[in-house]
């Protein structure tokens, strides 16, 4: 029996090169949604809502599909921070968590348009920083240029050596999508993960 189609509501490249861990086919739809945070929203709260939105989004063009959503946001003090986009904007972010912990809340959801059903969850990830130089953060940012990265911070390249320690469920869940959990959705979907 062929699995159904598996889409991912989400441009990010770093999602889809991590979904691709996976070995499963996928489509990749552009989810059209207002990213702003709502008054009085903890991070962990936009972080759920957003995912849950783009998988929704996303079931609009895959009437028979299994719609992925995710979205990610650093929790500073109870503070959202997302991607910075400017050298200027990565480089106070990084500084600003130099020798303290944040958390990242990764939040991944499963759409299924045959049973019109939402799984969803967050998994969180505790990122303890090292007392950074501002010479260390520049040479950081020059070399990676991490702007599309919440937090400006790519674990999976030279980011993890401003990094004192990583605690996570899931060591995917930091870099964008969390595929332990995925799997479990996507098990309980009837996905043949096998293929």
């Amino acid at each position: 029996m062929s699995n159904r189609i598996l889409v991912l509501a989400s441009t990010s490249k770093y999602r889809a090169q991590l979904l691709r861990q996976l070995g499963v086919e996928f489509e990749v739809y552009r989810s059209e949604i207002d990213e702003s945070v709502l008054i009085g929203e903890s991070p962990r709260t936009t972080c759920l809502r957003l995912a849950v939105e783009k998988a929704r989004n996303g079931a609009r063009a895959y009437p028979d599909a299994l719609i992925i959503g995710s979205d990610q946001v650093l929790d500073f003090e109870g503070e959202a921070v997302s991607k910075p986009e400017t050298f200027e904007r990565a480089f106070a972010q990084v500084k600003r968590a130099s020798g303290k912990s944040i958390t990242s809340h990764t939040a991944v959801a499963l759409y299924d348009m045959r049973t019109k059903t939402m799984q969803s969850d967050v998994v969180d990830t505790l990122v303890e920083y090292r007392d950074l130089a501002d010479a260390e953060i520049t040479a950081y940012l020059n070399a990676e240029q991490p702007f599309d990265c919440a937090g400006a911070v790519k674990v999976e390249t030279r980011g993890i050596a401003l990094l004192r320690k990583v605690t996570s469920d899931d060591p995917t869940a930091l870099i964008g999508l969390p595929l332990i959990r995925l799997t479990d959705f996507l098990r309980d979907a009837g996905f043949d993960l096998k293929n």
